[in-house]
């Protein structure tokens, strides 16, 4: 392993709305996929939420943010909001 350079897997960057700012230091992030359905072709939006940490700024609800996958920092918490 000497001399060997070590890279890190690249991790997961989602852009998303603001649905909740009500937590402290804590957003909820609601982000939205398209797919099209495999057998009838219809185009759905499939929609998923997360917490994501937050002591840079002050988010309004609407607010589009971009969030990063990191470690886990409390129960629900996986992601990241980027400054």
């Amino acid at each position: 392993m000497d001399n060997e350079l070590i890279v890190r897997n690249q991790r997961k960057v989602r852009k998303g709305t603001v649905v909740s700012n009500k937590m402290d230091k804590t957003v909820v992030v609601k982000i939205e996929r398209k797919l099209r359905h495999p057998q009838y072709g219809k185009v759905i939006t499939q929609a998923t939420k997360v917490y994501a940490h937050n002591d840079v700024k002050k988010l309004e609800i609407g607010d589009e943010v971009t969030v990063i996958e990191t470690r886990p920092l409390s129960k629900l918490k996986r992601w990241r909001v980027v400054a």
